[in-house]
C-alpha cells in the first residue's frame, strides 16, 4: 500500500513519465483528454494529494484568493462567499476570509496580510467606517487583481459586481406607495458608500414618480445596524406627524425598527409597513415576516470570482461591460407590507 502517492507513482501504473502525468494534471494543452482521464483516475484511486508548495513554485502563483468581508455575522456576505467557494472549487483555488468588522483599519490589516502572503488575487466589499482607497490603489500598483462585489468604489477603476441598489430602493418604495402608505420613511446607511447612496436616490426618485413630494425630515441617517433601526423610531415617533412607513436601507436595520414597533404595542402592516434590503434569513421566520429586496448573493460571488480568474489568468482585457456587473435586485414581499 502507498502511504503517500507521488506523481512518481501514478506514472509507473500507467507506464509513462513523470512529466506527462504533472502536465495532465495540470491540464497542459498537449495532453490528450484520454491521457488526463486516465490519469485522474489513477490519481484519485491512489489518493494522491497535490503538493501545493512545489506546484507554486512551479507556476508562480498559490491557488489562493484572499476574501476580506465586512461582517461574518451577516448572512448576506456569507452567501457572496459561498457562491465565490463554489467556483474557486472548480479552478482548483482556495479561499482565504479576512472579517474587517465594518473597520477601516482591519480592511487595512487584511490587505496587508494578503499581499505579503502572496495571494492570486483579492476580492473585497469595502467596510462601512472606510473613506480613504489607498490601500486598495496599493494592491492595483503591486499588480494583483482585485475585485469588488455589492460594496464597490467607482474612483478606482476596479471591476465589481453590484445589485442595482437604486432600482431596488425604487421597487421597495413603490411597494409601500402601491399598498397604500403615504407618508413613507427612509432609514439610510452611510452616504459616502455608493451602495446606500444609490438606495437613498432610488427612494427618492420612487416618491418623485408618483409625485409625493420629498420630505427630508423623513431621512434618518443611521449606520445600519439594529440599534439604527430602533433609535429611527425613536426619532420618527416624535415628530408631529409620523410616518405610516419605513423603508430601511438593510434588513438589521429593519429588525431593529419592528422590534420598536413592536415593544410600543404597534401594529405591523395595519398601523406601519416595514420593508428591507438584503434577504437576510432570519427575514421569513420572524413576525411579521419581512418584506425585503433579495440582491442574487450567490450570483454575485459567482460573478465576482469570474471576474477575478480573468484577470488572474491575463485573458484578454476586460471591456467597459465586463469591468461592472450589475445584478437585477429580487423584491421579496412578506407579511410586514402586505396590509389590506
Amino acid at each position: 500500500m502507498i502511504l503517500k502517492a507521488t506523481i512518481s507513482d501514478i506514472a509507473r501504473e500507467l507506464n509513462t513519465t513523470p512529466a506527462t502525468v504533472s502536465r495532465a494534471l495540470s491540464d497542459h494543452p498537449k495532453i490528450s483528454a484520454e491521457t488526463k482521464k486516465s490519469v485522474l483516475e489513477v490519481a484519485s484511486r491512489l489518493n494522491y494529494k497535490r503538493n501545493r508548495i512545489a506546484s507554486s513554485l512551479r507556476s508562480g502563483k498559490s491557488h489562493i484568493i484572499g476574501v476580506i468581508i465586512p461582517s461574518a455575522e451577516i448572512n448576506f456576505f456569507g452567501s457572496v462567499v459561498h457562491g465565490i467557494e463554489s467556483m474557486a472549487n472548480l479552478h482548483g483555488y482556495n479561499i482565504i476570509i479576512y472579517q474587517s468588522n465594518e473597520s477601516w483599519d482591519h480592511e487595512v490589516k487584511g490587505v496587508e496580510t494578503f499581499l505579503t502572503a502572496r495571494v492570486d488575487g483579492i476580492m473585497a466589499s469595502i467596510a462601512k467606517d472606510t473613506h480613504e482607497y489607498s490601500h486598495f490603489a496599493e494592491i492595483k500598483k503591486r499588480g494583483v487583481p482585485v475585485v469588488f462585489f455589492d460594496r464597490a468604489s467607482d474612483d478606482l477603476d476596479i471591476p465589481s459586481v453590484v445589485i442595482d441598489d437604486y432600482k431596488g430602493a425604487y421597487l421597495a418604495t413603490e411597494h409601500l406607495i402601491r399598498k397604500g402608505y403615504q407618508r413613507i420613511a427612509h432609514i439610510s446607511g452611510p452616504q459616502h458608500l455608493k451602495v446606500f447612496n444609490d438606495r437613498l436616490r432610488g427612494y427618492l426618485g420612487a416618491l418623485q414618480t408618483y409625485k409625493i413630494g420629498a420630505d427630508y425630515n423623513l431621512i434618518y441617517h443611521g449606520n445600519v445596524s439594529i440599534e439604527s433601526g430602533k433609535e429611527a423610531i425613536r426619532h420618527f415617533l416624535q415628530l408631529p406627524v409620523v410616518p405610516d412607513a419605513f423603508f430601511a436601507v438593510e434588513d438589521f436595520t429593519a429588525l431593529g425598527v419592528i422590534q420598536e414597533l413592536k415593544d410600543r404595542n404597534c401594529n405591523i402592516p395595519a398601523d406601519f409597513g416595514v420593508i428591507g434590503f438584503a434577504n437576510e434569513l432570519f427575514g421569513e421566520h420572524i413576525s411579521p415576516s419581512l418584506s425585503t429586496i433579495d440582491q442574487q448573493t450567490v450570483q454575485m460571488g459567482r460573478e465576482a470570482f469570474s471576474l477575478l480568474i480573468q484577470l488572474i489568468d491575463n485573458k484578454e482585457p476586460l471591456n467597459t461591460k465586463q469591468r461592472k456587473i450589475i445584478l437585477e435586485p429580487v423584491p421579496v414581499f412578506r407579511a410586514s407590507t402586505l396590509k389590506k
